[in-house]
């Protein structure tokens, strides 16, 4: 998808910055637990159940969630991270239009589904 001026640019970075800043008050208001800066990602650990979704949410530069944190989580969140850099604002709503389904939301997919913590639904026999 093409948005010429709204992705990559001042104005899509703007959107991350105020993405982030958002993300940073829900973040220092919910959270619970330990807050740290890691792989360029403020982490919010300790969040309630109902203030992210599946095991936790990126928004802008915050990554919230009660306690779904390594490695490999992060690295996934850190391609989110940049999501929200090149589309800004625009990143929910493209979101969204991909499909809340993992499998086929090509965000979650380049991100990296396994690293994210999904797992292929088993079908059976």
């Amino acid at each position: 998808m093409r948005f010429g001026i709204l992705t990559n640019s001042p104005i899509s970075y703007l959107g991350y910055l105020y993405a982030t800043l958002v993300g940073l008050i829900w973040g220092f208001i919910c959270s619970t637990g330990r807050v740290e800066r890691q792989g360029g990602l403020f982490v919010f650990r300790g969040m309630p159940r109902w203030t992210f979704g599946r095991g936790g949410s990126c928004v802008g530069a915050c990554y919230l969630t009660r306690d779904h944190v390594n490695r490999e989580v992060l690295e996934h969140e850190a391609v989110h991270k940049r999501q929200w850099q090149k589309y800004g604002m625009l990143f929910p709503v493209l979101y969204a239009l991909a499909g809340f389904d993992p499998y086929r939301n090509r965000f979650e997919i380049e991100a990296g589904l396994e690293k994210g913590g999904y797992r292929q639904p088993s079908r059976s026999r």
